[in-house]
């Protein structure tokens, strides 16, 4: 039953009580990607404006908990509501940013009912506060797991069969763990809480800053999933020969193909991305000539002995990390990513040497971006072929499908945190 209290209204000048100014930037980073589709990492950016660094990480913390489980929290709020409320109206916002908060991010209650008041501007302040009294008193939970929004459900089922489906729904629960690449073998002896998922890399328990770990000033390693780290290895050693590592901000590939040898050519089309990849390149001590052009115009001077392509994508495989891209990404946008990455593929396969190498990779679990893009190429370009990738230059526990691709899926490696969704293929140009 609703509070019909009386309440006190607040006087036009009178200012927010403590606290109010992240959920004010939380209201406005929800909105950025629900209603314009904006990316969490962009919008926070202009979102959290004059916030310090506390503040900031704790607005980006309630969106991004918000979202995860939105599902769930939507169930409760229209169970709990005799008329639906839309779904772009402010009332719905406040009420999802306020459950993550008393319900995931466990803040007080107090905090969150007088902090989300004043976010309604003018809205229904009654209901929000009735619902947020109801939640508290009656002590509401969300399930074991977060659901999937109801399309990616369906379209995963229909993709990978009930069981991926219901693994990612498990995996994107929570945060994924930290997972470390490294320039070289990590000493053991400062690395003791790490575990050992392939060479060169380290996965840890979540809850430590990123900077506060050893060696972050020495840059002898950077932050990249294990599913990520997958494209350089099937290059293996460079030996001095060069690579054009395609669409490579913010540098991850780029810095694992410079530890490997190569000499690496950095092209993106983004000069604030690119100032990331120098700027991880400096911390990590590694080297490779940094390039900014649009893979659609931009040529090489040269041919190159080998291509790592990591096209922009839907990112729906890296989910775990992004509980935005679920919510933004529809079949249009998987389309166009489609005929984008068609276009950027065509245009890499005419920069390689005779019998060359290109990786194609794909941070996506759609197939149209991954296994469907490769076999419209292959059968569009005569000569070339899949250069298998073999069960022995994988991590443990990942192993090559039958066409001599990798698809790595939620649900793989789980008992050791998981996965990110990738799709890599290693083809071969004809040989003259």
């Amino acid at each position: 039953m609703a509070d019909r209290r009386p309440q006190r209204r607040r006087g036009a000048n009178e200012p927010d009580p403590p606290g109010t100014a992240p959920r004010r930037a939380a209201l406005r980073l929800i909105d950025a990607i629900l209603r314009r589709g904006d990316p969490l990492d962009i919008a926070a950016h202009a979102a959290t404006q004059g916030l310090g660094g506390a503040d900031r990480a704790f607005a980006i913390a309630i969106v991004s908990e918000a979202l995860r489980w939105m599902v769930d929290i939507d169930a409760l709020i229209d169970g709990a509501t005799a008329q639906q409320l839309p779904d772009d109206v402010k009332s719905r916002a406040v009420l999802r940013i306020a459950l993550a908060q008393m319900l995931l991010l466990k803040s007080s209650p107090h905090a969150v009912v007088s902090t989300a008041l004043p976010l309604v501007a003018g809205g229904p302040r009654r209901l929000v506060h009735a619902l947020l009294s109801r939640a508290q008193q009656e002590e509401w939970a969300l399930p074991d797991r977060a659901s999937l929004p109801h399309d990616v459900a369906a379209r995963w089922a229909a993709q990978w069969g009930d069981g991926v489906a219901d693994a990612a729904a498990k995996a994107w629960s929570a945060p994924p763990p930290i997972d470390l690449s490294f320039a070289a073998e990590p000493p053991s002896d400062k690395w003791s809480d790490g575990v050992a998922l392939a060479p060169n890399h380290l996965r840890l328990a979540r809850g430590r800053a990123v900077e506060s770990l050893p060696g972050y000033g020495e840059g002898g390693w950077w932050v990249q999933d294990l599913a990520a780290s997958l494209p350089a290895r099937l290059l293996g050693k460079g030996d001095g020969r060069r690579v054009l590592d395609l669409c490579a901000a913010p540098g991850g590939k780029t810095m694992q193909l410079a530890a490997a040898g190569w000499d690496v050519v950095a092209v993106d089309a983004s000069a604030k991305r690119l100032g990331r990849l120098s700027d991880n390149l400096d911390r990590t001590g590694l080297t490779a000539q940094v390039v900014q052009g649009d893979v659609r115009v931009w040529e090489p001077e040269t041919p190159a002995d080998a291509i790592l392509l990591d096209v922009p994508c839907s990112a729906t495989g890296i989910f775990r990390r992004h509980p935005d891209v679920l919510h933004r990404i529809e079949a249009r946008q998987i389309a166009d990513m489609a005929e984008l990455q068609a276009a950027l593929l065509d245009r890499a396969a005419h920069w390689l040497r005779p019998g060359g190498i290109l990786v194609y990779a794909t941070c996506s679990l759609e197939r149209a971006e991954g296994e469907e893009r490769i076999a419209a190429f292959l059968a569009d370009h005569p000569g070339w072929a899949v250069a298998p990738v073999l069960a022995n230059e994988l991590p443990g526990g990942i192993i090559p499908d039958p066409s001599g691709f990798v698809r790595t899926l939620p649900g793989m490696l789980a008992d050791v945190g998981g996965l990110d969704g990738f799709f890599v293929a290693r083809l071969r140009a004809p040989s003259g």
